[in-house]
C-alpha cells in the first residue's frame, strides 16, 4: 500500500475514538499488551515521560519535548490528536514520522492488526513506541490519549508521571464526578515511579495523595516546587500552570540522572514551536483583523480562554464555532459572551455536532449568529464582516481548528 491508500485503512476500517466517539473506546489493555508482545516490547526499550491531564497535557508534554531536545538527547514525543497529518502524532526532534515507516508498520503488522481488531489508537501508541525504539531515542515524552488507567499508552514504565489536573470532559467515559476522574487518571502513578500533579484540586488532591501512598511512591505538586518565573513562546495566560508542570518534571528527571541545565531549560521553553512543530495554542493566524484560534474543547479550557480573548482590545468580536456532538452545551455555551457575533459551523469529522442544532441550543443562552456549511466559510464570513480593529475567535474544538489554513 502507499502512505494514502494506509491512511485510507487505518482511519475508515478500524475504531476511532476521535471520529466515532464512545462506540470506539476499548476500556482493555489486552489489545496493546498483545500487539506489544507481537512487536518485541518496543515500550521497553526507552526511556519516557508520561503525561495525562484534563487540559494542558498537550503543551506541557510539548513543553518537555523541547527542552531535552535543547538539552542535547534524541527525543521522542507522541500526541494526539493531530491537526493536519496523522504523523504529527509521532516526531523525534520534533520532525514527523516518515511515511514509509508509517507505510511498513502497517504492511508488516496487518494481518495481526486485523485478527487481533486493534484499534486506531492502540495501532498508533504501538507504532510510536516500535519507532522510537528503532531509532534509539534516549527518551520520548508520552502524552496520554483518554483518561490514564486504561489508556494504551499505561503500558509504560516512566521515569516520571505526569497529571496536569482534573476537569469534568469526556464524563461518558471516565465518570460523572471529579473524584472517578482522578482515580481513571490516577492509575498512571506508578510504584517508585515520582508524580508530579500540576493543579491542586482539594477532591483529587485526595485521590492522588492516596494513590501514590498505595504504590510507595513520591507526589509532587508543582505550585509548591516552581517559584521562578519563566517565558515560553506559547502564548496564552494559561500556559504559566502548565510551564511549572513542565519544570518540575524536568527537575526530577534531573534527580534520575538526566542532564539538564538551567539554560536549557530556559532555552527549551521559550522555543517549544521551533523544536516540537506545536500549533493550534492561542496562535495568533493575522493581525487586523486580529484572529486568534485555540484547541481549548472543554469546561475549564475554554473559561481559561475566553476569560483572555475578553482582556483584548478590539471594537467588535466575532467567534467561529463549532463542536462535537458528545459534548455539553449546557456547561460550555454560558462561558461565551453574548456580545459576540456568531459564526456556527460543525467539523468535518462524524462526530461533528449538526450546525443548526448547536445555533439553536446557542440560542437559550443568548448567543445569535448564522450557521455556515464550513469552517473556512464561516470564516471567511467572519473576515468579511469585520473591520480592522476587530477580533475574531476560533474554537470550541480541536477539529474546528485543524481545518483553518494553518
Amino acid at each position: 500500500m502507499d502512505y494514502q491508500t494506509t491512511l485510507n485503512w487505518m482511519f475508515s476500517q478500524l475504531p476511532m475514538y476521535q471520529r466515532q466517539g464512545k462506540t470506539a473506546l476499548k476500556k482493555d489493555l489486552t489489545n496493546i499488551i498483545a500487539l506489544c508482545d507481537h512487536l518485541g516490547h518496543p515500550e521497553l526499550k526507552f526511556p519516557s515521560v508520561h503525561v495525562a491531564g484534563t487540559n494542558g497535557k498537550g503543551s506541557t508534554s510539548h513543553m518537555i519535548a523541547s527542552v531535552l531536545q535543547e538539552a542535547g538527547l534524541k527525543t521522542g514525543l507522541y500526541t494526539s490528536p493531530h491537526l493536519k497529518d496523522f504523523r504529527e502524532r509521532i516526531r523525534i526532534d520534533g520532525k514527523c514520522i516518515d511515511e514509509k515507516n508509517v507505510v511498513s508498520f502497517i504492511d508488516e503488522n496487518k494481518a495481526f492488526l486485523e485478527k487481533q481488531k486493534v484499534s486506531f489508537f492502540e495501532m498508533t501508541v504501538a507504532m510510536a513506541f516500535d519507532y522510537f525504539a528503532g531509532q534509539e531515542v534516549d527518551i520520548a515524552v508520552v502524552e496520554v490519549g483518554l483518561g490514564g488507567r486504561l489508556d494504551s499508552t499505561n503500558i509504560l514504565t516512566p521515569q516520571v508521571s505526569v497529571i496536569t489536573n482534573i476537569g469534568l470532559d469526556h464524563t461518558q467515559f471516565l465518570g460523572e464526578t471529579i473524584e472517578e476522574i482522578a482515580i481513571e487518571k490516577a492509575g498512571i502513578i506508578k510504584e517508585d515511579i515520582p508524580v508530579v500533579i500540576g493543579e491542586r484540586h482539594k477532591i483529587s488532591e485526595k485521590v492522588f495523595k492516596n494513590r501514590a501512598r498505595e504504590v510507595h511512591t513520591d507526589i509532587y505538586f508543582a505550585e509548591d516546587r516552581v517559584q521562578k518565573s519563566y517565558k515560553t513562546d506559547l502564548k496564552g495566560g494559561y500556559q504559566k500552570k502548565n510551564i511549572k508542570t513542565s519544570v518540575q518534571s524536568l527537575n526530577l528527571l534531573k534527580e534520575r540522572g538526566v542532564k539538564i541545565t538551567e539554560e536549557q531549560i530556559e532555552k527549551g521553553l521559550l522555543h517549544v514551536v521551533k523544536n516540537t512543530g506545536l500549533r493550534g495554542r492561542w496562535e495568533v493566524l493575522q493581525e487586523r483583523p486580529k484572529i486568534i484560534c485555540d484547541t481549548a474543547h472543554n469546561y475549564e479550557g475554554l473559561n481559561l480562554v475566553l476569560g483572555q480573548v475578553l482582556k483584548e482590545e478590539y471594537t467588535n468580536l466575532h467567534i467561529v464555532l463549532g463542536v462535537v456532538n458528545d459534548k455539553n452545551l449546557d456547561r460550555i455555551l454560558p462561558l461565551f459572551p453574548k456580545e459576540a457575533i456568531y459564526y456556527f459551523c460543525r467539523p468535518d469529522i462524524p462526530r461533528g455536532m449538526d450546525v443548526n442544532e448547536l445555533k439553536q441550543e446557542a440560542l437559550k443562552y443568548g448567543l445569535s449568529g448564522k450557521s455556515y456549511s464550513s469552517v473556512n466559510n464561516a470564516l471567511t464570513e467572519a473576515i468579511d464582516n469585520s473591520g480592522p480593529d476587530d477580533l475574531i475567535y476560533v474554537g470550541g474544538s480541536t477539529f474546528v481548528v485543524a481545518e483553518l489554513p494553518l
